[in-house]
């Protein structure tokens, strides 16, 4: 079963208003997902929670991956993400992702954390505000 990617995933999930919050979420997460952001665990209900906030604050944005790694059903990388707010400010964060796919190719897991790059110090928590 083909896997999904981190870059789609973020485009569907961030970017994408016109898709239901819960497609893009089931497209590319896996039932029992849960997430840690800068030592902040969410289940899969907090996550939902954090995406449902995210789209209310962001207007649009850019992915960029810089590097990627998977061996097995693990997986690995560096990104940064841009994005632009409702208040016209704009946030960039790198980001260093561990994670683990289920079977079905979605993931399982994520464990992150996050370098602010750009934007103001009340955005420093984006990464897991709800």
């Amino acid at each position: 079963m083909p896997r999904t990617a981190l870059v789609p995933a973020l485009t569907d999930l961030l970017f994408r208003p016109e898709l239901h919050l819960d497609t893009a979420i089931d497209r590319h997460f896996a039932p029992d997902y849960r997430q840690r952001t800068d030592g902040v665990w969410a289940d899969r209900a907090g996550f939902v929670e954090h995406i449902a906030h995210l789209r209310s604050v962001v207007v649009d944005g850019r992915i960029r991956l810089h590097e990627e790694l998977s061996d097995g059903s693990l997986y690995a990388d560096r990104h940064t993400i841009e994005v632009r707010k409702t208040d016209g400010s704009t946030v960039a964060m790198e980001v260093y992702l561990f994670g683990e796919f289920a079977p079905d190719g979605r993931f399982r897991r994520i464990e992150e954390t996050t370098l602010m790059l750009a934007g103001s110090a009340a955005d420093r928590g984006l990464g897991s505000a709800r």
